[in-house]
């Protein structure tokens, strides 16, 4: 199911030229890093999990419109912003880079599942 998704979301990005030449993973790692960091901003920020950025003129008009079916039926053209949108963009570049490195993911998520299953309570007492 992942790897079906990050073969998908690998080819989009290469058809938009990001593979022209070979990704270096530190940098791939670093991307990957920002995208959270945009979420936590978003967070600190108190915007809507998932809204969109109308832009109506040369410069961006920003309105919030909260994500629901309705919504999402209707904007095409329109950015999607929010925690759980730069939780996704995150997904995106890990799953992207799993299919460019040729990493079975599904395999990996169902060997971790498996193991996790068998860790104590909070790992042992961690507090976060």
């Amino acid at each position: 199911m992942l790897n079906e998704l990050a073969k998908e979301i690998h080819e989009e990005a290469k058809a938009h030229g990001w593979y022209e030449k070979p990704r270096e993973i530190p940098e791939v790692i670093a991307l990957m890093y920002s995208e959270l960091s945009e979420a936590l901003e978003e967070y600190r920020d108190g915007k809507p999990a998932a809204y969109f950025v109308r832009e109506t003129s040369i410069f961006p008009q920003y309105g919030s419109f909260p994500v629901n079916e309705t919504d999402f039926s209707k904007i095409t053209h329109q950015k999607p912003e929010g925690v759980a949108v730069e939780f996704a963009d995150c997904i995106i570049r890990i799953l992207d880079t799993c299919a460019y490195m040729g990493y079975d993911i599904d395999e990996a998520m169902r060997v971790k599942m498996v193991y996790n299953k068998t860790r104590s309570y909070r790992h042992g007492g961690k507090k976060v």
